[in-house]
């Protein structure tokens, strides 16, 4: 068996963690773990540690977390680490030429998207919101680019109608895991895989989310509304306005074959059957899951027997005027 690698492991959400989490299962050595600065939360805005600190801290691992690793303590602390290689997932830093060039193997991305599609910070939601039928983990030799190193690995991963940002996540983030490992095997046995260069007439952008992305355009399609209302669960979550208060919407799906001459926005329909909802092009988007203010989500038929009056039919969802 070849002898064990030097490895630092940088990333910092729940995504990078499961990353983390099966390279521990391997004989290799984790040196040191790079996370995000710990971020105040909720409304009394208490710092709380990313899911790859608090996996690296119960496993009892060395922490850092610089606020940049173009300074040269920072790089000067990374060096003495002395790593073989550098394995990135969804770190949220930059890694300068000097940080790349480091470890004696380089370093390596776990990148949520079949690449060159969807470089860049929300590859998950973007796929969901383009209506791609598939996406997957690349395995992607760094370089000082967006997304743009030479890929050695890739696996796919099927986007289903039903499928949400969180839901997709989760299985990505599974799929990281089997990935990497897959690579490491085949470095650790010196058979690497050889890098393949992306194509740039193929690469597409994963702009960073925002909220006010998750204002739902009443006027689109209902297809696009209800991939939207999938894109942004979990974050930022898609809303609107009902009656002047802002109700976010959880879940949703085309209520098939049903078509309607309403305003755009228009409830349609408020029973046991649905919260039927008109879209843009004549179509119907069916409300499945909502959240009120203050509330929590709940079926669309908890809320309807609840607040009644707020979902009137003929009422109009949407921002102000």
């Amino acid at each position: 068996m070849a002898s064990p690698l030097r490895i630092v492991f940088a990333g910092t959400p729940a995504f990078a963690a499961e990353s983390l989490r099966a390279l521990l299962h391997t004989q290799h050595e984790v040196v040191g773990v790079y996370t995000q600065p710990d971020r105040p939360v909720g409304r009394g805005r208490e710092l709380k540690p990313s899911a790859v600190k608090e996996l690296a801290l119960a496993r009892k691992l060395p922490v850092f977390q610089p606020l940049s690793l173009r300074d040269g303590s920072a790089q000067a602390e990374l060096a003495e680490l002395d790593a073989d290689l550098m394995v990135v997932a969804a770190y949220g830093l930059i890694l300068p030429k000097a940080v790349l060039e480091m470890p004696r193997l380089g370093c390596i991305n776990v990148h949520g998207s079949l690449l060159p599609r969807w470089r860049g910070a929300a590859p998950i939601q973007r796929a969901i919101l383009a209506g791609d039928k598939e996406t997957g983990i690349t395995i992607m030799q760094m370089d000082v680019g967006l997304d743009t190193g030479a890929m050695l690995y890739k696996m796919s991963c099927p986007i289903s109608e039903h499928d949400t940002s969180a839901s997709l996540h989760d299985r990505l983030a599974l799929l990281g895991g089997d990935a990497l490992l897959t690579v490491l095997e085949a470095i650790e046995n010196d058979e690497p895989y050889q890098p393949e260069a992306q194509d740039e007439a193929l690469a597409t952008y994963a702009t960073k989310l925002t909220k006010e992305e998750g204002q739902i355009d009443w006027s689109s399609s209902a297809l696009a509304i209800v991939r939207a209302v999938h894109a942004f669960n979990a974050w930022p979550v898609a809303y609107t306005q009902v009656q002047g208060q802002t109700v976010r919407i959880w879940q949703a799906h085309l209520a098939s074959e049903q078509t309607t001459t309403a305003p755009a926005g228009m409830i349609i329909r408020a029973d046991k059957q649905g919260l039927w909802i008109a879209a843009g092009d004549g179509a119907v988007v069916a409300i499945d899951s909502l959240q009120l203010p203050n509330g929590k989500a709940l079926n669309y038929g908890d809320v309807l027997n609840s607040r009644k009056e707020l979902f009137q039919l003929g009422t109009t969802l949407g921002a102000p005027a």
